[in-house]
């Protein structure tokens, strides 16, 4: 292997960007993890794993509270309530050994980056079927320098991290017409996630119009956008309401007349719409632009003359631009990764036809230049606070928090933790959520109260709330703001008659227990903390 790597200078290339992507990745999302800024997916998908782990699947209490149940009926979240209702993700299930033999939510962060390189060493094997082995490289080199790879894998644990592995495994197996392996990653990649089909559905599209492989692309085209509609008409509702009542409706509810929708429905008032459809696809103008070149960036805008680039990338873009919410245009969110396959196959059949290009100078320097400007803007967004340390969230107003003063929060958080028992139900702040995670009973502060296996419904035994990492963050950020104002009357209430007691409290972390009378030095540094927090609740 050495002597193979002395002699292919490119696959020695290859080799050490992803192994630095590799190390440096997990070096930041574990610190992100362990340093308590994980957050409320990588709680609900470490349930999800552990529940797996003992023979409930895809059950979970955290889910369940995001549920249409609790969030529009008002009812108490559920411990046995399914989340293949929300998202249908069985290839999670290909993970299980691994987090069976390492049961802990840092795996999940793992797994994560893990993931996400294999995705790209796959990438340089599909680039090298139409190119030479300096562009191949160069291609898998965007891959790791991409804001689009970069800003999801330094994050929470998220399903759409398989896309790339498996999309580029079933292009490769095209394109080495090793059909017996395209057809088996047509399913793996269908169990990524109901919306999954969408990708599959573009790559099918560009084997009929590129008539390589007419049959089996129409075929693909059938089988993924049937599943799409049989899956969210048939099968999810058998879990829940909610990809009707909630999940299209919050995306695409403009799209809906009433109170909910099925995936039919939604595709008739797009299509029924014309106008409405082309207003939807370019607004907010700019957000859009700036989100395509920043997709574009790191292959050096190849993309946008590409045209298989826009039959495969092409849909899962329109699943994005016609959405509704922010985070849709975020490109150091989850979503953008179901875009990365068709951007990066459609580029490497651009260069198939234009490799002379690549022979000038004056275009390697412009591509290098494109390379470094997507990886200055990848890191200095700091994606997902995950150099919280080193770059401020926020400038005006002025957000900061120095690494020694988090992880004194971080020995703080640990000693109460310490107190919790393994099978004891409980309730905690975001970024607590994923450490307790592991187990059967735990919800999100202010709630307090979950249905139980014996169908009861039951209030948490412990309480853990990080209140200074809220206060930190509130002068610039509302939803933070609007936690404390939250959270501080519901402590009022559960301490004042007694249901609660308060048994610590520092650093502005408060650490209560059902049942037991407060402890009156843990009383006085919460109430002196409170008068802190009270031009926040007025």
């Amino acid at each position: 292997m050495l002597l193979h790597l002395k002699k292919n200078p490119s696959l020695r290339v290859v080799v050490i960007t992803a192994s630095l992507f590799l190390v440096l990745g997990l070096i930041f999302t574990l610190h992100r993890h362990f340093s308590f800024y994980s957050s409320y997916d990588q709680g609900i998908f470490n349930q999800v794993f552990w529940n797996n782990y003992h023979g409930r699947f895809f059950q979970s209490s955290l889910s369940s509270a995001l549920s249409t149940n609790s969030v529009h009926a008002g009812e108490v979240p559920e411990v046995y309530y399914h989340r293949l209702g929300q998202h249908f993700t069985p290839a999670l299930l290909l993970w299980w050994p691994i987090y069976a033999l390492f049961p802990n939510p840092a795996t999940l962060s793992v797994l994560l980056v893990t993931i996400v390189t294999a995705g790209g060493l796959v990438l340089y094997a599909l680039a090298r079927q139409h190119l030479e082995p300096p562009m191949a490289a160069k291609i898998t080199v965007s891959y790791y320098a991409a804001n689009a790879v970069i800003g999801p894998s330094l994050g929470n644990f998220h399903d759409i991290c398989q896309i790339p592995l498996f999309v580029f495994t079933l292009l490769l197996a095209m394109e080495k017409r090793w059909w017996w392996l395209f057809w088996l990653m047509v399913p793996l990649t269908l169990a990524v996630r109901e919306d999954a089909g969408i990708t599959l559905f573009g790559v099918g599209v560009y084997m009929v119009l590129s008539r390589r492989f007419p049959r089996a692309g129409l075929a693909l085209c059938v089988v993924s956008f049937g599943y799409i509609v049989a899956l969210t008409n048939l099968i999810m509702p058998l879990f829940s309401e909610d990809i009707s009542r909630r999940f299209m409706m919050e995306r695409f509810g403009q799209y809906a007349e009433g109170e909910e929708a099925s995936t039919v429905e939604i595709l008739w008032g797009i299509v029924s719409n014309p106008f409405r459809f082309v207003v939807e696809l370019v607004t907010p103008f700019f957000p859009t632009v700036k989100y395509l070149v920043g997709h574009w960036l790191p292959l050096a805008f190849v993309p946008a003359v590409s045209g298989p680039a826009w039959m495969i990338a092409g849909f899962p873009l329109l699943k994005l631009f016609l959405s509704q919410g922010e985070s849709s245009l975020s490109i150091n969110i989850r979503y953008a990764m179901s875009v990365i396959p068709g951007l990066f196959y459609g580029a490497i059949l651009w260069w198939s036809q234009h490799q002379d290009v690549f022979k000038k100078r004056s275009f390697q320097k412009f591509w290098t230049a494109c390379l470094c400007v997507s990886l200055f803007f990848s890191l200095v967004s700091s994606p997902n606070r995950v150099f919280y340390f080193a770059i401020p969230d926020s400038f005006q107003p002025w957000v900061y928090v120095s690494l020694p003063r988090q992880w004194q929060q971080v020995g703080t958080i640990r000693s109460f933790m310490s107190q919790i028992p393994s099978d004891a139900s409980v309730a905690a702040t975001t970024f607590i959520i994923p450490h307790l995670s592991g187990r059967r009973e735990i919800l999100r502060f202010p709630s307090l109260s979950l249905r139980n296996d014996k169908r009861e419904v039951i209030r948490m035994d412990y309480v853990l709330a990080d209140l200074w990492n809220l206060q930190q963050y509130q002068v610039a950020f509302k939803n933070d703001r609007e936690r404390i104002r939250n959270i501080v009357p519901v402590i009022d209430q559960v301490t004042g008659n007694g249901e609660y007691g308060i048994v610590g409290f520092k650093d502005g972390v408060i650490f209560m227990r059902r049942g037991v009378a407060s402890q009156p030095e843990a009383v006085r540094g919460w109430l002196a903390f409170r008068k802190q927090l009270e031009p926040v609740l007025r």
